[in-house]
């Protein structure tokens, strides 16, 4: 893992935006045809991403997230996606561990996500880091096939 580099950025980030062209069509892939994709859309715009990273490998984007602006005491966990060639290597531990350092370091208390049941690997990857599930918020209530989780920073 030290071959890997974590660099803070921003939404406007090329390889931030490429890796969350390459998360959308892994959605449309694994859990297209199972969930109505489109109405997530309007939850994943990159304007208000302030805070981002992306990890590279050999000066290769690999994976990137980001947290966004929620509540006061409340961060949300965005735009998660590493790349299939790096998925079970822990990179993806990695990254959200970054997220989470980052969060607190802007004092934030809490921080949310959303996903869902079908996404195991990144459902492991949150449980894994002290994430518990959680009632779902916001605009993600009335979606049974999502799935939410927070972790208490």
């Amino acid at each position: 893992m030290s071959d890997l580099v974590c660099v803070r950025c921003d939404g406007n980030n090329k390889d931030f935006i490429e890796n969350c062209r390459l998360l959308d069509m892994d959605l449309d892939r694994r859990v297209g045809r199972v969930i109505e994709r489109d109405k997530y859309a309007q939850f994943n715009m990159l304007d208000k991403i302030n805070e981002a990273i992306v990890i590279y490998r050999d000066d290769k984007p690999v994976a990137a997230g980001a947290i966004r602006f929620y509540d006061e005491k409340t961060v949300e966990l965005k735009r998660v996606f590493v790349r299939p060639e790096q998925q079970g290597r822990g990179v993806g531990t990695l990254l959200v561990s970054k997220l989470i350092e980052w969060a607190r370091e802007l004092g934030y208390e809490k921080m949310i996500l959303e996903t869902g049941e079908l996404l195991s690997e990144s459902c492991h990857v949150y449980e894994k880091l002290g994430f518990v599930k959680i009632p779902n918020y916001g605009a993600y209530a009335d979606m049974p096939e999502s799935l939410c989780m927070g972790l208490d920073l």
